[in-house]
């Protein structure tokens, strides 16, 4: 099964400029023996005290603390500071609005799905699971994976190690880190639409949280009985020798844990996706980073155009925050596009604001600079400067609802879910159509 629930936005092209912006000098730069990447910039280094939030991740030794003692207590809810490292686990905590009285709080679990597939599997455990500790429906989201709502503190522990167990996982899909990794939701078989669901998962993976706590905390420090299912299926790839690359350019930390993201993780959630030329089914334009296969004539990948700086968020009444459409970057030869996003996910982690929240995204800094200063500033993690982007064939959108052919004699079917609710209401059973198309 594979799905996504579509949203529908306008992108604000303009905006002002943001006050406070941050301007550095990249220690990667300061001794670059590319003079063509260096960046002209001068900037101030932040005085300011270590936002909260920031000196919470890092004392929360690798999102260990103070969850681990939270969730041991006999109270139905955690504390705000255990609440803000959950979301690294997958979960948030919520009140329950219909109950009147002292607060009801239960918790709503996201899972992790690149590419949007759901192995069937996984899919009659979710059921399960739905209807025996949560709130009876799951939720498709636009990022193309489920929700389950209404689990109490007791049973989230059962409910994520039984979805850890058999080979699929919530850590990441919350939290200031890279999320689900999203493509195009036809299921064609041709060459491009292969890739752009393969290298999904080759992304989530490289981008994946490393720190033992998952484990410790949902496991009791036992390694899953399963591996992730997309794990298994880009082994080939060999993905964390990739990722444990180091280059000496400042891309990977000197911390043993988490090499990429260190003790303060991402400024704030970073977010992917991937495509095929023509097909903008997944607003390509909104994510943080988006990557599109480029292919040759015979259909062997080349390589992928690499945009940058989207993000649809802005909070109302505030001007210097602002939705933006992702600017081109270049392109990105096959055997170099995880070490070109690494040092992607690296310019954001060193030189996003940290300061201002609000403007924590990765599209701020990109605002700020400007593509090209953005660009050089990334080749300075390389050690390479990035290609130019490709021509290739312009944007359709598609929602893909209804019947199509697939390409190797199969159709598929695109159907609506009305706000992503996949439930049974009076005559409505959708929930227990899917249940049934599955067994």
């Amino acid at each position: 099964m594979k799905f996504t629930s579509l949203a529908t936005a306008s992108v604000a092209l303009t905006a002002a400029a943001i006050p406070s912006a941050i301007a550095f000098v990249p220690n990667s730069i300061q001794n670059a023996a590319l003079s063509s990447t260096r960046l002209n910039v001068q900037m101030e280094a932040p005085t300011k005290k270590i936002p909260k939030i920031e000196q919470l991740k890092i004392d929360s030794n690798y999102l260990r603390k103070p969850l681990g003692e939270q969730l041991a207590t006999e109270e139905i809810g955690i504390s705000k500071d255990a609440y803000q490292i959950l979301k690294y686990h997958g979960s948030y905590q919520q009140n329950n609005r219909e109950t009147k009285g002292p607060k009801d709080y239960q918790f709503m679990l996201r899972l992790k799905q690149p590419a949007g597939e759901l192995p069937p599997d996984l899919y009659r455990l979710l059921d399960d699971l739905s209807a025996k500790m949560g709130q009876g429906d799951l939720r498709a989201t636009t990022r193309q994976c489920f929700q389950m709502h209404g689990i109490l503190k007791g049973d989230l522990k059962t409910v994520i190690s039984s979805i850890m167990n058999i080979g699929s996982s919530t850590v990441g899909a919350c939290g200031d880190v890279s999320r689900n990794v999203m493509t195009t939701p036809a299921p064609f078989v041709s060459p491009e639409y292969k890739y752009a669901r393969e290298y999904s998962k080759v992304f989530a993976q490289l981008f994946r949280p490393m720190s033992p706590a998952f484990s410790e905390i949902w496991l009791d420090g036992e390694k899953a009985a399963s591996v992730e299912t997309w794990a298994k299926e880009v082994e080939h790839h060999n993905v964390d020798e990739k990722m444990l690359y180091d280059n000496g350019r400042g891309i990977i930390l000197a911390d043993s844990t988490e090499p990429i993201y260190g003790t303060q993780y991402l400024p704030r959630k970073f977010k992917i996706g991937v495509t095929v030329p023509g097909d903008n089914s997944l607003d390509i334009y909104t994510n943080d980073i988006g990557c599109v296969v480029i292919c040759n004539d015979a259909g062997e990948l080349e390589g992928f155009n690499v945009m940058v700086g989207g993000g649809m968020g802005r909070l109302h009444n505030k001007e210097n925050t602002f939705a933006r459409a992702a600017d081109h970057m270049g392109f990105v030869p096959k055997e170099d596009i995880m070490e070109v996003l690494k040092a992607i996910v690296a310019a954001q982690r060193d030189h996003g604001n940290r300061d201002v929240r609000a403007n924590a995204r990765m599209k701020y800094l990109v605002h700020t600079l400007g593509i090209e200063n953005f660009t050089k500033l990334v080749e300075s993690y390389v050690g390479k400067e990035i290609a130019p982007w490709r021509p290739m064939a312009e944007w359709k959108y598609s929602d893909w609802m209804g019947w199509w052919e697939q390409g190797d004699g199969k159709l598929f079917y695109g159907q609506h879910v009305d706000n992503g609710r996949v439930k049974d209401e009076g005559s409505f059973r959708l929930k227990s159509a899917l249940r049934a198309i599955v067994d």
